[in-house]
């Protein structure tokens, strides 16, 4: 069974925000932070907690930060944060012209891969302005090419002018280069594009105003080569600005003048990110990389994990609501507030990933001896193996699995699943047994585990023939009555010749005294 199922639907297990060990991604432009100030601030909005929901991420992928020195310093205050769990580690910090983006995540949950300055800042006013980075990481516990995530991590130009949207598409056109796997920055990184088979998304602030922006339309539309191309997880595309429609989206600003009244901040994700399967978004699918469309009149649409944390749809064209916030509270919403700073400040964003199905099954089925044309069945398992302490049963995808075995045995057939956490699906193999011999063989099982798609159980026994010697060894001529002189005289005739049916002791050697006297004992008691 191959890693991508083209499952059509899935369901959404849990409400994002709610207490959660998923796969979480943030994504969140600090406003110019120098690691200075907002320490309590950013550990309140990070750990703080409202009606049992925090933002509590796995990865966090940050913009404007101005030094390595600043991100070492926002690394402690998360690691120290009241209800942290303390694992937080920084990938390496390339420095870039204005401010460069960032990256923190959980040793627990991520492995770090590399890090890649995939397109450099161009001189002057008509080219890139910043470097764009890609962070590769992979859950901790996978292998599997299929379980590896490329993140862009962009500050793309800001503005709304005509200019300032082409500098914006030269810097999307390398995105997305670089996620078809080409290589968009030889000189410093070789061979830099995205590995065939990864997963991708692009996070950050974009200072887009609508979709329609031909810079955005690079990053989402089809083209000749789809390998690189995003989906907004949401589905809501639209001219986001000052419109009230997309007010429950709304990343920027919770503390200017003009309030919250664009959809600055965002994540989009690859293709196979969306396809209810192995590494994959949590949210509500209509079909293959089709995203059911965010329900705009509520802030918590319950369809999807993506959330701009700390809107709760009344801040439009207004400074972000403290008092009576709904989706985190007076307390988170004041520090998210106090994190902006000023004028142009921005709201997190955020989506939970899946993680992928383990695969684990019984190793051998062994038999023993079966009795020509008798019937030979035994159970064997298979089951989701998946780390439930670590990701929780809503964090991994259900195991789906079909099997085949090998000539002289059979299993059943079709598709069969197993949710994480449970107990085991037990299934029953059969041995022909239609003639004498050795059996071996296996079961193939192929499943959606990316990293162990066909697993063997292997599978052993022995047909034989009927046995001819008498049931009970004392009444050695199978009369049915007492043993008596007749059963002593075909015993000794037999044990004599050698035969098998002598060996009464079952010591699989020829007949010896050992026989004799344990013929003898059972004799006396009067038979078996």
């Amino acid at each position: 069974m191959a890693r991508r199922g083209g499952i059509a639907l899935m369901a959404v297990a849990a409400l994002a925000g709610a207490a959660q060990a998923q796969l979480r991604v943030v994504a969140w432009n600090l406003s110019n932070y120098n690691g200075s100030d907002r320490q309590s601030a950013i550990q309140t909005a990070v750990y703080g907690s409202f009606e049992g929901r925090r933002m509590a991420p796995d990865i966090m992928l940050m913009q404007e930060f101005s030094s390595a020195a600043a991100l070492s310093t926002f690394l402690n205050v998360v690691n120290t944060a009241p209800g942290s769990p303390g694992d937080w580690a920084a990938a390496p910090y390339l420095s870039s012209p204005d401010s460069t983006s960032v990256m923190i995540y959980r040793t627990s949950k991520v492995t770090l891969l590399g890090v890649t300055r995939i397109a450099q800042a161009d001189a002057g006013t008509t080219g890139q302005p910043r470097d764009t980075f890609r962070f590769d990481i992979r859950p901790v516990g996978y292998s599997a090419a299929s379980t590896c995530l490329g993140m862009y991590n962009v500050h793309l130009k800001a503005g709304s002018t005509s200019t300032d949207n082409t500098r914006r598409l030269v810097e999307t056109e390398r995105i997305r280069l670089n996620a078809q796997g080409q290589d968009t920055n030889p000189s410093e990184f070789p061979n830099d594009g995205l590995p065939a088979g990864w997963n991708f998304m692009v996070a950050g602030d974009f200072n887009m105003q609508s979709s329609s922006q031909t810079s955005y339309q690079q990053l989402v539309a089809s083209q000749a080569n789809n390998t690189g191309r995003c989906f907004d997880p949401i589905n809501t595309p639209g001219t986001w600005n000052n419109s009230s429609t997309f007010r429950m989206i709304h990343t920027q600003d919770p503390v200017g003048a003009g309030g919250m009244d664009d959809r600055h901040d965002q994540i989009l994700v690859s293709g196979s990110l969306l396809d209810a399967d192995g590494l994959d978004y949590i949210g509500l699918l209509a079909g293959l990389q089709n995203p059911v469309a965010w329900n705009l009149s509520r802030w918590d649409d319950p369809n999807h994990s993506y959330r701009c944390y700390g809107n709760d749809g009344t801040s439009f064209d207004q400074q972000l609501t403290v008092a009576g916030n709904a989706a985190v509270g007076p307390t988170i919403a004041q520090a998210l507030r106090d994190c902006a700073t000023t004028s142009g400040g921005h709201l997190p964003v955020l989506v939970d990933l899946r993680v992928p199905a383990k695969v684990t099954a019984t190793t051998i089925v062994d038999f023993g001896q079966v009795v020509q044309n008798a019937a030979a069945q035994m159970t064997f398992s298979v089951g989701n193996n998946g780390n439930v302490t670590l990701w929780t049963t809503n964090g991994i995808q259900p195991l789906r699995y079909s099997m085949s075995a090998s000539s002289g045995f059979s299993v059943p057939t079709g598709q069969f699943i197993d949710a994480p956490g449970g107990g085991m699906n037990n299934h029953t193999v059969t041995m022909s047994t239609s003639s004498p011999g050795l059996r071996n063989g296996t079961i193939q099982i192929l499943s959606n585990d990316p990293d162990q798609p066909t697993r063997f159980i292997t599978l052993m026994g022995e047909v034989v023939v009927p046995s001819t010697c008498p049931p009970c060894a004392a009444d050695y001529n199978d009369s049915g009555g007492t043993p008596d002189d007749a059963d002593v005289a075909e015993f000794f005739a037999a044990w004599n010749a050698g035969d098998d049916c002598a060996d009464v002791n079952q010591s699989g050697g020829t007949p010896d005294d050992g026989d004799v006297t344990l013929f003898f004992e059972l004799w006396n008691a009067g038979g078996c």
